[in-house]
């Protein structure tokens, strides 16, 4: 890989057709390495890289690339007839090839292969890193999983060798076992690459963290834990420099009190010996306006010093990280210990998975659904909420319940997210919804965006408001991939909203460090059947 390998963003400028401005003179240079992009939601993560890798034109200024680059965007969809080697990118070449082979000694065909006489070992090997070795090149993508896409448009950018790779959530979809594989070739990475996450284990691997805030990047050096420790102190000093901004700003506002009252004090003395004519007036002429100079320059030496001292707690204020989480109570999601909530009796799913025998739910219980790409958690789920019928057998769900898919299809883009939280609560006052979504960050105006136009983390808090907030509340909740594309601080708050749900809940998930922070309580892995099974098991990756 080249080490010369550059992107340089001078003076970029890039605003949304409705007016809303993402950079303005944004500067930034990013050199060879692993570097982990992040921010909150909404900072521009995704633009930012669709601007380098020119999938985006800048209103103004430049975003400047010295190299080969490869992207892969989030949520890339590949046409189902391709043939792998078509998505691979080698069809031309491996097609001449085979002609070669064949006899076909034209010119051509030779021009077409080029050096490239070992493409197709270059391309199994590939595969075989990702652990894709079982997929033929001549097969269909419409034969492979979403996970294995995902991993077959990584590869087909390795086979192309560019010496800036752009990875924007490259996990979404994948399980833990293409994770891992992932995880491998961003560690052997030797060219510049950026990289868009929530993965904390694959942000542990790059080599230096870009904190995109308010159109501007901050550098930490090393990796995301390393970000995340440099952060907490500089978090606890700002917070300690608004104390002592604070205290000062107190003490200003005593001392210009206190030379108030002395000022006072002297104009009323002063008034009274003009009164009783103790001295003669010229004399008390002069006093008077000495005085009132001596006055108004204490008063505004002591207003100065107020007003620094409160520019100094806005700066301090600034310091401060105040992103919002989300803080809420559902006492109506309750479900006692015990009562159940999903029965499952010998349910035989489309696509030839099975839960064998029976299964119940109780509530609260917090159950992880884990298993391979293609395993069919998302078939289950989507059986239990009644979206498809199984084969055979009966999936049986005994109290409300909501589901919310990967693809956050709950709301309707043409109506606000009031409007839709409505549609779930049609009881419910325009007031009562409005002070419920507050709690759900959407205050005032925000409440009133059309669906349509929310980026992906207000989507899916605005999806997950709808589900929470409906009448009757639900006391069963499945949630289908629900980290993907969600940024660190989204996760966040999913994580504090879910700590204040009471129903049972069932999350299918590859997100192992997510699932343990909600605090599953129980474990299922699907594997062509549901069984139970524990986290040790999921981590070791025998065989999720």
């Amino acid at each position: 890989m080249s080490t010369s390998a550059q992107i340089t963003c001078s003076a970029l400028s890039f605003g949304w057709p409705d007016g809303s401005v993402v950079f303005d003179d944004f500067q930034l240079a990013v050199g060879p390495g692993r570097t982990g992009l992040v921010g909150v939601n909404g900072s521009g993560k995704s633009t930012l890289l669709k601007l380098m890798a020119g999938a985006l034109t800048p209103t103004d200024g430049r975003a400047d690339v010295v190299g080969e680059i490869g992207y892969l965007p989030q949520n890339a969809v590949l046409d189902t007839a391709l043939r792998v080697d078509q998505a691979l990118g080698i069809a031309g070449v491996r097609a001449a090839l085979l002609a070669v082979e064949a006899g076909d000694a034209s010119e051509e065909n030779f021009a077409a292969v080029g050096d490239d006489w070992d493409v197709e070992e270059r391309a199994r090997a590939t595969l075989d890193q990702l652990g894709l070795g079982h997929v033929g090149l001549d097969r269909t993508i419409g034969e492979v999983s979403g996970g294995e896409c995902v991993l077959l448009r990584l590869a087909a950018l390795l086979l192309a060798r560019p010496s800036v790779l752009l990875l924007d959530e490259p996990t979404n979809n994948l399980d833990l076992y293409a994770r891992r594989r992932l995880h491998a070739a961003v560690a052997a990475w030797s060219g510049l690459l950026v990289v868009v996450s929530h993965d904390r284990e694959l942000l542990d691997l790059v080599d230096r963290i870009a904190d995109l805030r308010d159109g501007e990047v901050t550098w930490y050096g090393g990796n995301f834990s390393a970000y995340e420790e440099a952060l907490a102190v500089e978090q606890e000093a700002a917070e300690r420099m608004v104390r002592v901004a604070e205290s000062d700003v107190q003490r200003q506002k005593r001392e210009l009190a206190d030379a108030q009252v002395k000022l006072a004090r002297r104009k009323r003395y002063g008034q009274k010996m003009w009164d009783t004519k103790r001295e003669p007036k010229a004399v008390m002429a002069q006093r008077k306006r000495q005085a009132q100079v001596s006055a108004g320059k204490h008063r505004a030496m002591h207003t100065t010093k107020l007003a620094e001292a409160r520019e100094r707690l806005g700066e301090a204020v600034e310091a401060v990280r105040d992103d919002d989480e989300i803080r809420i109570e559902l006492p109506a999601t309750e479900v006692h210990a015990g009562v159940g909530v999903l029965r499952l009796r010998e349910l035989e799913l489309r696509y030839g998975a099975r839960a064998a025998g029976e299964f119940t739910i109780h509530g609260p219980e917090r159950i992880a659904l884990v298993g391979r790409n293609g395993a069919g958690k998302t078939t289950l789920l989507r059986t239990v909420a009644g979206e498809l019928a199984p084969v055979s057998g009966e999936a049986e769900t005994l109290v409300p319940t909501r589901f919310l898919p990967q693809r956050l299809d709950v709301l309707d883009d043409a109506l606000s997210v009031v409007e839709n939280v409505a549609r779930f609560a049609p009881g419910a006052t325009d007031n009562e919804i409005r002070a419920r979504l507050a709690r759900f960050l959407f205050r005032g105006a925000r409440a009133n965006q059309p669906a349509g136009t929310l980026s992906g983390g207000e989507r899916f808090r605005a999806s997950l408001a709808a589900l929470l907030l409906a009448r009757p509340a639900p006391r069963l909740l499945m949630l289908d991939e629900p980290t993907n594309s969600l940024d660190l601080a989204s996760v966040r708050a999913l994580t504090a909203a879910l700590g204040s749900y009471r129903g049972a809940l069932v999350v299918a998930s590859h997100d192992v460090p997510f699932l343990e922070s909600i605090g599953v309580s129980r474990w299922l892995l699907l594997d062509g059947e549901l069984r139970d099974t524990t986290a040790e098991e999921v981590r070791a990756g025998q065989p999720s």
